[in-house]
């Protein structure tokens, strides 16, 4: 579970993002950190059980990301990032291809998985996939279960002309302009101060594996 201090400090550091007030709170930071690290600890053992591809090698330390920005070619020079995030690849130790992420972030923490933004040979083979086997995704995107959770699948970013591999009239053709895929689910505040909370975030979860076994399978 996360603890209070966890979301008081996250939000003292939206309205204090310097690195003096930082500085200030650095036991805080840390404590929060750990918090995040824990919990991650406890996810990742009821992961391997949904999907026995995650590695039981994976250190939850790595899976939390540093909470330090790269201010180099941004605007924003806000030196913290004002949440913590979790990646957890799906596929042996190193990030990268379809995972499970969680974002804890006062009033704004969510759970996700899928595949963001694939490289390019990746996207060609999900495409192909989608293409010889499109009846499969969609029996894991239009479930109303699904949909419930996660809202719909072919709302994201896509391409504003259609991918040269492909025909307009294809009838997968919205599936195939996306340029990313995935799905996310909020998380309120009081569910991440419950001790159930990492068995809760799991169960979502299971929901999002399907969808990362076709990211997967495609991709092999």
């Amino acid at each position: 579970m996360i603890n209070q201090q966890t979301i008081d400090f996250l939000a003292g550091l939206v309205e204090n993002n310097n690195r003096e007030w930082f500085l200030a709170n650095k036991d805080q930071y840390d404590e929060a950190r750990e918090n995040v690290i824990d919990l991650t600890g406890e996810l990742l053992k009821l992961l391997h059980k949904i999907d026995p591809d995650i590695s039981e090698e994976l250190d939850p330390k790595k899976c939390v990301m540093r909470i330090y920005r790269d201010i180099r070619f941004s605007k924003n020079k806000t030196p913290y990032k004002n949440n913590f995030g979790v990646s957890i690849p799906t596929s042996g130790t190193r990030l990268g291809g379809a995972e499970y992420y969680m974002h804890i972030q006062p009033g704004k923490s969510f759970i996700a998985g899928g595949y963001w933004m694939p490289e390019a040979t990746h996207l060609k083979a999900i495409r192909q996939e989608i293409d010889y086997n499109a009846a499969a995704l969609k029996a894991i995107i239009d479930d109303p279960a699904f949909i419930k959770l996660f809202g719909n699948f072919r709302s994201q970013d896509q391409l504003k002309t259609v991918p040269r591999e492909y025909s307009a009239d294809n009838e997968n053709i919205e599936l195939l302009k996306l340029k990313s895929f995935i799905v996310s689910h909020p998380l309120k505040d009081k569910d991440l101060l419950k001790k159930d909370c990492a068995t809760n975030i799991a169960q979502i979860c299971s929901k999002i594996n399907p969808l990362n076994a076709f990211l997967k399978n495609a991709i092999v």
